[in-house]
């Protein structure tokens, strides 16, 4: 018997597709328990509308993930741990503490399973792929720094991201205050 499988049925297939089982188990399970219908005209024509109306929401959220992904691309964590004089982390970085420290500075709450699984056991800066989209493939740029110094790093992190934006802020200020000068000196 032929029936359009409404959920997916293991070993079977999957929600939407038209599949041929045997009549007593489409009579006596698939469809008493409303896993499937049975392959007419009119049920065909439903599960083509349903098919594209799935393809309209897959769209819709394959474009909200590619701008999640442009949004945390590159951006910076940092993470303070107890290591060994050698550099080896006592434990290690989890993806879990990602997604919470990512969802602190940027407000993006991500599943802890669409990070890369990669162990970070040592101090230093890491690269760690997330698996969001399939336009571009953010970065994360996963900083580890001793316990002690973790403080310290931070502010100067901070000090080093508020002198590179402040260069910019000096050179808008000064036209402006050249245009002061030139309307001083026309006025006299």
């Amino acid at each position: 018997m032929k029936v359009i499988l409404l959920s997916d049925v293991y070993k079977h297939g999957v929600a939407g597709e038209v599949v041929d089982v045997s009549d007593g188990f489409a009579r006596n399970w698939l469809i008493p328990k409303k896993l499937a219908v049975k392959a007419t005209a009119q049920e065909l024509a439903k599960a083509e509308e349903l098919r594209s109306q799935a393809e309209a929401r897959k769209a819709a959220l394959e474009g909200r993930l590619n701008d999640l992904a442009r949004q945390i691309d590159g951006v910076e964590l940092f993470f303070g741990r107890r290591a060994s004089p050698t550099g080896k982390l006592f434990g290690s970085v989890t993806t879990a503490e990602i997604a919470e420290e990512l969802n602190k500075k940027t407000g993006i709450d991500i599943n802890r399973r669409r990070i890369s699984q990669l162990q970070l056991r040592e101090i230093g800066t890491h690269s760690v792929p997330v698996r969001l989209g399939n336009e571009i493939s953010p970065q994360l740029k996963i900083t580890i720094v001793r316990e002690e110094e973790f403080a310290s790093y931070v502010a100067q992190r901070a000090e080093a991201a508020a002198a590179t934006a402040a260069p910019a802020e000096v050179v808008e200020a000064q036209p402006e205050a050249a245009d002061v000068g030139t309307a001083e000196s026309s006025g006299e």
